[in-house]
């Protein structure tokens, strides 16, 4: 087994690259063909090629040209032999955009196994960051 954090650190820019050449394939090449992908509105999507298949057309469309960008991970873990958390950051640009606006940053909670002969991502979960006060508009809007 192959303990190593650089490892583990590693994959999440390896995730960022697929995406900004809009290749779900290599976006989910360190996915376990068993893998949860939870999208930050909640939606699960399981298994690797469920991901590819759900991620490709909207690199194709709506996210067409969209980059990640300002990647951080923020802490990695080995949790017990074979299993690991890592932590990550990021902010997402459209096309055309230099810079993310507020309200288009990340975070991701990765759950790691080691299995065949790699780190591989069991569960991946996803959330927007949204601070108090524009979770509080948005509230306030639905309600009008």
């Amino acid at each position: 087994m192959n303990p190593s954090l650089d490892t583990l650190r590693a994959v999440p820019a390896r995730m960022i690259e697929g995406w900004n050449r809009g290749d779900a394939a290599a976006f989910a090449a360190d996915f376990a063909q068993d893998a949860e992908l939870i999208d930050f509105d909640g939606t699960v999507h399981k298994g690797r090629d469920t991901v590819i298949a759900f991620q490709q057309p909207v690199f194709d469309t709506v996210l067409k040209g969209s980059r990640l960008v300002r990647s951080e991970v923020e802490f990695t873990r080995l949790v017990a032999p074979g299993c690991a958390v890592v932590h990550h950051r990021f902010g997402m640009v459209m096309a055309g955009e230099e810079e993310p606006p507020p309200t288009r940053y990340f975070l991701q909670l990765f759950a790691m196994v080691w299995q065949n002969d790699r780190w591989e991502i069991a569960t991946l979960q996803n959330s927007r960051l949204v601070s108090l006060e524009s979770a509080m508009a948005l509230d306030a809007q639905a309600t009008t």
